[in-house]
Parts: C-alpha cells; structure tokens; sequence
C-alpha cells in the first residue's frame, strides 16, 4: 500500500531546489538583458552569432535555454522525484525563476545558510547509494561516480556545486518559515480523524494507531505550511521584481 503520509508538496520544494549551475546560471552575476535581446553572443564575434537562447530574465540575472536542458537532464537523476511524469518545459522555466528569486535573496543570508564540506560529503555519499542509475555505474567508486555524472552531462564540480546550493536554499527556507511553525496535537488529530482514517476505510486496512504515526502527521502539515508560506513569498517577489519571460520561439521585437 502506498505510504498515506506522502505529501506532494515536500515534492514541490525539492523540484525547486533543483538547482541550475551552467555558464550563464541564473544565481550568477550577470548583465541586464533588455527584451529586445533573446540570444546572448561570443564577444568578438558578430552580434547576430547564437550561441543560446534567452528564456527568460529575473531582475537582470538571465536564464538560458542550456539552464533548462540541464534542468532536465538532472531532474532525470534525481532519487527524490514524487513523480515519473514526463518532463514539462514550461514547469521547468517557472521553477527556473522561482529559484533565481530565492537565490538572490539567500545572497543576504549567506553566512546564516553556508553548508560545511563534512556535510555536503555525506549528502553526496547517500546520493551515490540512493540515485537508481548509479547501480551499474557503480557509484560507490570515484570512477564509478565520475562516469555516471559524465554520462548524464556532468562533472564531479559542478555537482557538487549544484547539491550545495540545493542544501544552502532548503536552509534558508528552513530559517525563514519552518523554524517559527508549531503545529498541536490537536491538528495531528484532526488530520489523522479526518484525511487518513477515511483513506484507510476506503483502501480497507486497518489503520495504525495514532501515536505511532503522529511525528509523520506533523511532518506532512508541516510541509503542508511551508509550502504555503513559500508560495506567497514568490508571489511576492515576483509582484516586487522584474520577471520577463518568453515564449518557445518567440522572437522579441
């Protein structure tokens, strides 16, 4: 039976977290790119050179058409997924820019959400073991990891990078709306009573006893209020910021 304590919005901060760190990345410093201007060029070479795509420009950081490539190609080895759907380039540049928005507020909390090596090490070692590719590629070997992330259009580095700045948001995220959330007993009983006693009915298990499973509640409705809360805080910085996007194929007059 599926776990009734699987929360799909857990699933919608990590597929935020997903973070993107090419030439061009959209955490990075980069000049202002005005809409007239949908392809970045090779300085030295003519203007009209392509060399990638502008997909989109997030109070002047710009993300780029290789940004959701990779996007893709690391959504595709991720062992966390809460779904095997079809990748969605639309979702994809929308969590592009809900990231870069995040990125350039971490950047004003950066000592408060740095990660240390040791542990950066040990998410990377569980990574290794859990990502289901890396079997046959035998991870558990530094050339066998090399050689997995070479495959999938990656080096050692720039993983590492990409997986330290995953840790460094879902920290800042931590400090700015789960620390201050408590959620009562009364809640996890609510919940219990009412969204997974009847589930279970209707699946006709018995149901575990509520205080074997309370701490898993109140790890969904956490979830649950963070979620929300970081909703609205995009919406926010959205509404403050200066979010252009453009269409596949769109040529920008």
């Amino acid at each position: 039976m599926r776990d009734l304590t699987h929360n799909p919005v857990k699933w919608w901060i990590e597929g935020i977290l997903a973070f993107t760190i090419t030439t061009g990345c959209v955490g990075a410093q980069q000049p202002a790119v005005p809409p007239s201007a949908p392809l970045t060029t090779v300085p030295g070479q003519d203007r009209g050179t392509e060399i990638d795509g502008v997909v989109a420009v997030v109070n002047g950081a710009v993300i780029l058409e290789s940004d959701v490539d990779e996007e893709r190609r690391f959504e595709a080895i991720q062992p966390y997924r809460g779904s095997s759907a079809e990748f969605s380039r639309d979702r994809a540049v929308q969590r592009l820019i809900d990231r870069a928005l995040i990125l350039q507020q971490a950047k004003l909390e950066s000592d408060r959400i740095a990660v240390s090596k040791e542990e950066l090490d040990q998410q990377i070692e569980t990574l290794r073991r859990d990502i289901p590719g890396c079997r046959e590629y035998h991870c558990e070997t530094e050339d066998g990891w090399q050689r997995y992330l070479t495959a999938n259009g990656f080096t050692v580095p720039e993983f590492r990078e990409r997986w330290e700045k995953r840790m460094e948001l879902l920290r800042l995220i931590d400090i700015r709306f789960r620390n201050g959330i408590h959620i009562s007993d009364d809640e996890i009983k609510e919940y219990y009573e009412k969204t997974m006693l009847p589930e279970y009915a209707r699946q006709k298990v018995t149901p575990p006893k509520l205080e074997t499973i309370s701490k898993r509640i109140e790890e969904v409705l956490l979830q649950q209020r963070v979620g929300s809360l970081l909703r609205d805080w995009l919406q926010s910085l959205r509404a403050q910021g200066n979010v252009w996007i453009m269409k596949q194929g769109e040529v920008a007059p």
